[in-house]
């Protein structure tokens, strides 16, 4: 009698367990090849191109596309989840969708509420650590190929969208900070990556490097977009578009998703990842391939700083300011505004009232920033309103001159308290 009690209570107890662990899955990601850096390339790129086209070229405006690609996000989100396994064509539209997702996350903070982006940076520096850190004291590893359980997956797509969220918020402020094109700024990313690669390949941990390249794809393809979409003049871009650049992506990630779902070359094996053992993975090597890692970031750090000292030399060819046919003409707000759709005017009127806050406060800092992110909107939107009305653009853009003047120059409060009246009343 004791002794079937005794089986029924281990019965009881093994069920109990069973049901209070997690079910485990066989693994929700792919494995880590050439494949998959490839079109997680591709996937930031797409999410540049194609959410400026959405906002931009449709005129939808920030905050309709950043709800609309919420709502695909959770809609492909679920997808994935209830899959039983990794499925290639569910995987990689979700990291599609969310890598436009977490862009647009970051243009909001920057472009509607105003905030630095060395601010977004840092809360999205922090809060990929927090979820790193709750992801870790709960599961006791960050391994991409431990992904076997709801829990773990739900930690892994926070995390991929908060890097999507810091990627942009990094790069755009490394943009801010040098005013380099967005072809010369894809080589500083590029430069860390290939830094984390070789350090990786000479015994660091595996998940650490993993994880810090996965964040710099994102600078790296968001730039590599702008760059290809760019308008073609010195120093900007091939002029392919957004929309053609989006195009040619997304092709390119379909013809790679068609090829990893007929090969299986990508897919992981079996439920457990204890019996993987990394490739070049030296216990003896993890401290000193850190140093490297730190040294390099410091050296980024100091570079960076460097050129945010030097004159960008697009502000430099703003300062030599509008030819004087262009000086002598004059236009009504509603001249120079008519042709161009309303929801970039709101946009620019937007970015302008919020300097006219900043000018009033006396705080430079966020008067610099909002004048960067002011110079971006237009110089992103100079392809679609230029041959619209190409009198009014070149007026406007007369006076902005002024304004990049003021603000990187001069420095003098009261010419930048004029030069944004000046487009305060133009925008009306």
């Amino acid at each position: 009698m004791q002794v079937r009690r005794a089986s029924l209570a281990r019965m009881t107890t093994d069920t109990a367990s069973r049901t209070a662990a997690p079910r485990v899955l066989l693994n929700k990601v792919p494995e880590v090849t050439v494949w998959f850096w490839l079109i997680k390339i591709l996937c930031t790129t797409v999410g540049e191109s194609f959410a400026d086209w959405i906002n931009m070229q449709l005129g939808v405006g920030l905050l309709a596309t950043a709800v609309i690609f919420t709502v695909v996000f959770a809609a492909v989100l679920t997808w994935q989840v209830r899959t039983n396994r990794y499925r290639p064509a569910a995987y990689w539209l979700t990291v599609v969708v969310v890598s436009v997702t977490g862009t647009l996350y970051t243009d909001i903070l920057t472009d509607q509420l105003g905030v630095p982006l060395w601010i977004s940076t840092s809360v999205f520096t922090v809060a990929l650590a927090v979820v790193f850190g709750i992801w870790w004291s709960r599961e006791r590893t960050l391994s991409i190929h431990s992904i076997v359980t709801r829990p773990r997956e739900a930690f892994y797509w926070l995390a991929v969208l908060v890097t999507f969220a810091l990627g942009t918020a990094a790069g755009d402020w490394t943009l801010e900070l040098t005013g380099w094109s967005p072809g010369v700024s894809v080589l500083l990313p590029l430069a860390l990556i290939a830094i984390i690669v070789s350090c990786w390949r000479f015994g660091a941990n595996p998940v650490l490097a993993f994880w810090l390249a996965y964040i710099l794809t994102r600078p790296l393809g968001a730039n590599l977009g702008d760059w290809l979409a760019s308008p073609k003049v010195p120093d900007k871009g091939l002029g392919l578009g957004t929309l053609v650049t989006s195009i040619i992506f997304l092709g390119a990630i379909l013809a790679t998703v068609v090829y990893l779902t007929v090969t299986k070359s990508d897919v992981i094996e079996g439920h457990e990842h204890r019996d993987r053992k990394p490739k070049y993975h030296q216990r003896s090597r993890e401290w000193p391939m850190v140093g490297v890692m730190a040294a390099s970031a410091i050296a980024a750090g100091i570079l960076l700083n460097w050129a945010s000292a030097q004159p960008h030399a697009n502000a430099a060819a703003e300062n030599e300011g509008p030819n004087p046919a262009e000086a002598n003409v004059h236009l009504t707000s509603q001249q120079a505004t008519a042709h161009f759709p309303k929801s970039e005017v709101a946009q620019f009127r937007t970015l302008v009232a919020g300097m006219n806050t900043d000018a009033a406060k006396n705080d430079q800092a966020a008067l610099n920033s909002k004048v960067n992110a002011y110079e971006k909107a237009w110089d992103d939107d100079e392809e679609k309103l230029k041959p619209l009305d190409q009198k009014a653009w070149t007026y406007i853009d007369s006076q902005n001159d002024g304004l990049f003047s003021s603000v990187r120059e001069t420095k003098d409060p009261a010419a930048e308290k004029k030069a944004i009246a000046i487009l305060l009343k133009t925008f009306g």
